[in-house]
């Protein structure tokens, strides 16, 4: 299997938009439109987020972001980061990339001083909600762009404190 190699980002880099662009394409399949969600690049650069993007060899496969976010609370604290645009292009699946990504996130979220990982996904992605489960996020009440809707799934969990 590949090796996947992360790097940060900017928001604009032709990588991360290319990978962008595809999980937009994804969301108007599973969804009917593209996602949205108002995003202001600054949300991504450090010390309130990060975008990254995953490699293999030269070729971009994976993306995953995070970003501040004091207005939604899991677990008793609003010192949270929220994960956007996690995505493996469909070539890459099934190799563990999104996990790497997901841990990636919680590792690099953590250093930044979060407190709680949050996410918004929807019910149409059953692979992002079992890979959620699986790395131990529970369900929270609704928040964000589409708090409304019925498709909406969203998780949350707690990230280990830096001693």
């Amino acid at each position: 299997m590949p090796e996947l190699r992360i790097e940060q980002v900017g928001f604009a880099h032709p990588d991360a938009m290319r990978l962008i662009e595809a999980v937009q394409g994804e969301y108007v399949v599973r969804y009917g439109g593209r996602d949205d969600t108002p995003l202001d690049p600054l949300m991504f650069e450090p010390p309130d987020g990060s975008f990254f993007v995953g490699y293999v060899g030269e070729e971009p496969v994976a993306s995953g972001a995070w970003r501040r976010r004091d207005d939604v609370e899991a677990f008793g604290t609003t010192n949270a980061a929220e994960i956007k645009r996690m995505y493996v292009v469909p070539e890459a699946r099934g190799a563990g990339h999104a996990r790497a990504i997901l841990a990636h996130l919680e590792r690099t979220a953590t250093a930044a001083g979060a407190a709680v990982m949050i996410l918004e996904t929807g019910a149409e992605q059953p692979e992002a909600i079992a890979l959620y489960e699986s790395s131990g996020y529970v369900r929270i009440g609704s928040f964000g762009h589409y708090g409304w809707s019925p498709l909406q799934r969203c998780f949350a969990r707690r990230l280990p404190s830096i001693s």
